[in-house]
């Protein structure tokens, strides 16, 4: 085996062993804690450039063991994977260093470090997964490490968010596994492909195919937030600041969206997921979807839980994209897996530091904010603006290429839906911009936990907020770099449709 074999095991190592070591130091080290966890995130970021540099030269990176007959673990870094790789890697580094400054005094920090470094692990395994049987076992190691991050804080309510998150994923967890193990049974030891791994199954197959496809998207559905399955991602928003950060941008949401992307491109193929009559009928959920959370979001006074219901609808892009089977609306689709990610974390980043700097919750709360906090409602703006579309943001460069996808698939009802939406992501998230630029406070601010601070909060938390708010920009202005995620996406699309 070369030293290409192992980078798999090694980035999957670099937060597993990290999370290991935090667990077996005493609650009080938190200055060595701090440093595990920054060492391992860079170690990771570092790892992830290397093997993205060796896919996009065409380089092999693979470990495979055998379980037992007919089933093996594999890793597999292709280019779908490092698109999901690269933005895990790249927001556990920020969201390591906004957890220090926002858990700073706060008890049970070692559970939850160690926790968060199991989580990335998790979703590390589930970006380098080579086929079904080792997606779905870190796809349950993630609902079962992320469920003390979201009951980190012990309240009831935190406690009672738990549990319909557990019922949600783990209910979906055994769909998936059944319509997996029907698809085994049906076509035998498989791996993800491109262009589709069941080209050997004649049309006999197809009733059973269909009812197989409908298990794995409903299974996948609960964590990618597909209506009606979504309704455990508001109440989840009970969790510290980090955590939400960490569910709407990287792990669990996107997650479910990665699996759909597996299974239709890797496991079917578009080809025979369109030839099936599949792919109509998932355009349209994400559609109605789309539609329907961003509806909800306009009416949430909790700003979190407004955040929470622009993802459900944001994700929906993702699936959309895909679903119309159409080269531009795939980069589309895909450069938004990577744009939400960095838009929806500048949010949940300055969302947090408003509610630990002033002790704001509310939308209906929020005026004059932008006066007391400038950097944070800068951040928060940008990543608004940017969910919106406005250019020269990221979500432009998304919503560009999924309405010219569209077009080009014949399918202008969807870019219909994507103008609806828009609109709708406006009427939500400018009214928040109002208030924070030029709402006038008329009510005294809430105590303040710190007074006389140089900055307006800790750099912990402000550094990670600005570097990702920054990202929203750069990666609309550099979408055509050689490594943005533009160019990324219209590689992986050139692969499928090749």
């Amino acid at each position: 085996m070369t030293i290409e074999n192992w980078m798999p095991i090694f980035v999957l190592m670099s937060s597993f062993l990290t999370g290991l070591l935090i667990f077996s130091l005493d609650e009080r080290q938190h200055s060595l804690r701090t440093v595990l966890n920054m060492l391992g995130a860079t170690v990771k970021l570092a790892l992830v450039a290397v093997m993205l540099w060796g896919v996009l030269h065409e380089k092999e990176y693979e470990m495979r063991f055998s379980v037992m007959p007919g089933i093996e673990m594999i890793f597999r870094a292709d280019a779908l994977a490092m698109i999901f790789l690269t933005l895990s890697a790249v927001l556990w580094l920020v969201t390591t260093a906004y957890a220090v400054g926002y858990l700073e005094g706060a008890p049970n920090r070692r559970r939850f470090f160690g926790f968060f470094s199991l989580c990335v692990t998790s979703t590390m395994g589930i970006s380098l997964a080579g086929n079904l049987f080792t997606f779905f076992v870190f796809y349950e190691m993630l609902t079962l490490t992320t469920y003390p991050l979201v009951v980190h804080r012990g309240t009831k309510k935190a406690l009672d968010a738990g549990a319909v998150y557990l019922r949600y994923t783990l209910a979906g967890g055994a769909v998936l596994l059944v319509g997996i193990l029907w698809l085994h049974a049906l076509a035998g030891p498989f791996e993800f492909t491109t262009g589709g791994a069941l080209g050997h199954l004649g049309p006999e197959n197809a009733s059973s195919l269909v009812m197989i496809f409908a298990m794995l998207i409903a299974g996948l559905g609960v964590k990618a937030a597909i209506v009606p399955l979504h309704g455990w991602l508001p109440t989840a928003m009970v969790a510290p600041a980090p955590v939400s950060a960490l569910l709407h941008a990287v792990a669990v949401v996107k997650a479910g969206v990665f699996g759909i992307v597996r299974v239709v491109y890797n496991v079917y193929g578009i080809e025979s997921a369109t030839a099936l009559g599949v792919a109509a009928p998932l355009a349209a959920a994400a559609a109605a979807t789309t539609l329907y959370a961003s509806v909800r979001a306009l009416s949430q006074d909790d700003l979190k839980r407004r955040l929470a219901f622009s993802t459900v609808s944001q994700l929906s892009y993702i699936i959309l994209g895909i679903a119309l089977a159409g080269p531009l609306s795939t980069v589309g689709g895909l450069v938004h897996l990577a744009h939400q990610g960095i838009m929806k974390i500048t949010l949940f980043f300055s969302a947090g530091v408003i509610a630990e700097t002033i002790g704001l919750h509310r939308v209906s709360e929020m005026n004059g904010v932008g006066r007391r906090l400038p950097v944070t409602s800068a951040a928060f703006t940008v990543a608004a603006l940017g969910m919106i579309g406005v250019p020269p943001t990221a979500g432009f460069i998304s919503k560009w290429y999924l309405g010219t996808g569209a077009l080009s698939a014949g399918q202008p009802w969807a870019l219909a839906v994507l103008a609806v939406s828009t609109v709708l992501n406006a009427a939500y998230f400018l009214p928040v911009i109002r208030a924070l630029w030029f709402g006038k406070r008329t009510i005294p601010w809430p105590e303040e936990k710190e007074r006389g601070r140089v900055f307006e909060a800790d750099p912990w938390l402000l550094v990670p907020m600005c570097a990702t708010a920054a990202l929203t920009v750069l990666a609309g202005l550099l979408a055509g770099g050689s490594f943005s995620p533009l160019e990324w996406a219209k590689l992986i699309a050139l692969r499928e449709y090749r």
